[in-house]
Parts: C-alpha cells; structure tokens; sequence
C-alpha cells in the first residue's frame, strides 16, 4: 500500500523530490511532454509537504512559480494547498477560486 506524502518524513520527501526530478528530465529528454507534466505535478506535491503554511498569508498576493504574468491571492489554506484567485499583469481577478499547492507560491507582491 502506498503512503500518501503526508505521512512522509522530510528524507523521504526529499529522496522523492530527487527521484521525481531524475524522472522529469529523462521524460523531457524522451519528448515525453505529457509524463514530463505528470513528474513535475508530483514534484510540486511533494514539496508543499516540505514548506510550512502558516508562512503563507491569506490575503496576500504571491507571484506564481513558473508562471511571471500571473500572481495568486489566497483566501484561505486548507492543508498544503492555498484556495484563491489568479490575477493577472493588469490586476483583473479571475473569477474561477481554484487551490494550488503552497509550492508553487513564489515571493509576495
């Protein structure tokens, strides 16, 4: 039975995180794009369990990693993931909330 991230200790996370990234840049090699995305999601997962969120802030807005045309402002956190909504350059709010894992929060705005 498999353990879900949440149960992981930090070496755990930080052997998967390794092993998820070796994983990554081989399906990106392959021209694998669609496993190639499926290894980063994972990655992503998996580093959330390694941040802590009371340093993230409802109300806040962070740049979004990866992502430089778009920030995210967080309602609220359940777990690792911040539920809000995107902006974008022009400050327009999007109207869809949506949860993101902490991890993909960069620097506040």
């Amino acid at each position: 039975m498999e353990k879900r991230y949440s149960e992981y200790t930090v070496e755990e996370l930080r052997s998967e995180v390794a092993g998820l990234k070796e994983k990554a840049q081989k399906a990106e090699q392959m021209g694998n794009v669609n496993e190639y995305a499926v290894y980063e999601r994972k990655m992503q997962m998996a580093l959330a369990y390694l941040l802590n969120p009371e340093d993230f802030q409802p109300g806040e807005e962070y740049q979004l990693e990866g992502d430089p045309g778009q920030t995210f402002v967080i309602d609220y956190l359940n777990g690792v993931f911040a539920w809000g909504y995107r902006k974008n350059l022009l400050g327009q709010k999007y109207e869809k909330q949506e949860a993101l894992p902490i991890s993909v929060l960069g620097k506040k705005q």
